[in-house]
């Protein structure tokens, strides 16, 4: 879903005043995209939908009453993307695919033309659709959830309250570290404390903070400050509150981006051309072949304003007046 916000804003720039309806599996849409207001409907098909036969056909019967302009399957690859975009009503249709294996469809891209990266395809399909290759098209939108400034004001509120006990000891910048992955793109504990170690040795004046997955458990051995959330907007939220994100390859990395933070995407497993962070100084390390100490030297590089700020020493930060002393102070510039 965190891919596909390029394509709404693409949408929202081809056909002014159009309403979008999003039709996806499981509940994040209606969150990922709760702050779009081109977006009329958002149908959160019951994951396993087979396992919940009434409500999953109910459901699709109601998206069938609609007749829409156009139908787009997004993706490449998914049968089930194709078979629903086949089942809806509507005047056009628009996919990847060749027509020999892609019936029903009135308009096709062949496969061949769609871009590496996941949230660049269903772009350039809708800029083929509307003639727009033809032409100088803009850059690809950002990934982007569009959060709200209230949103954004109760992130940096929680990140304060966190880190209140580093900001009474040093002026720093916040990192966030996700590092939670699937399968065999999860970094171990013992390569995460090596990697903070060394960023923390050259950098005393960071602070770091954990960001909890889904199981509620720290993969960093409760070292550092720690933010969990079950709402991935408020995640967004907090994560758009700190200076960097770094997060090994996973949904956590999009929403980090989507959330517009600059965000460091540590890939050992799938293809960062495919699936790496872009846009906000958002960028991928591959580290494959390098040590954990190498990483960390190749995201400072990356982000040298960070890591080589100084840290402001303590006899430079002006003490805080009390309330005499300000009280005090009014009342000779009130005589003077």
């Amino acid at each position: 879903m965190l891919l596909m916000t390029p394509l709404i804003a693409e949408l929202e720039r081809l056909y002014k005043g159009a309403e979008i309806d999003i039709v996806a599996e499981g509940p994040l849409a209606a969150d990922v995209f709760a702050t779009f207001f081109s977006v009329k409907n958002i149908y959160c098909l019951p994951r396993r939908g087979f396992k919940h036969p009434v409500s999953f056909l109910s459901l699709l019967a109601r998206i069938r009453r609609t007749h829409y302009d156009l139908i787009i399957d997004p993706c490449v690859g998914s049968g089930f993307s194709r078979t629903l975009a086949r089942l809806f009503k509507g005047r056009y249709k628009l996919g990847f695919g060749e027509p020999e294996t892609a019936t029903g469809f009135t308009h096709l891209v062949p496969q061949a033309m769609a871009p590496q990266h996941m949230a660049h395809r269903p772009v350039a399909l809708v800029r083929w659709h509307a003639a727009q290759l033809q032409t100088e098209s803009p850059g690809f939108p950002a990934m982007d959830i569009r959060l709200t400034e209230g949103e954004r004001a109760c992130g940096k509120a929680v990140v304060r309250e966190l880190l209140a006990e580093q900001a009474r000891q040093h002026a720093s910048y916040t990192i966030g570290i996700f590092a939670d992955a699937t399968g065999s793109k999860r970094y171990p504990q013992a390569w995460w404390e090596t990697f903070l170690a060394t960023l923390q040795d050259h950098s005393p004046h960071l602070a770091f903070v954990e960001i909890v997955p889904m199981h509620g458990h720290s993969m960093l051995g409760s070292h550092w400050p720690s933010y969990y959330s079950s709402s991935i907007r408020r995640m967004g939220a907090v994560m758009a509150a700190m200076d960097l994100v770094i997060s090994a390859d996973c949904g956590v990395m999009h929403l980090a981006t989507a959330s517009q933070v600059p965000t460091m995407g540590m890939f050992c497993v799938t293809d960062a051309k495919v699936y790496g962070p872009y846009g906000a100084r958002s960028t991928s390390l591959l580290t494959c072949d390098i040590s954990a100490q190498e990483a960390a030297g190749r995201v400072m590089e990356a982000f040298a304003d960070l890591f080589s700020a100084q840290e402001l020493p303590l006899k430079d930060v002006a003490p805080v007046p009390t309330r005499a002393e300000v009280v005090a102070l009014a009342g000779r510039l009130q005589k003077s």
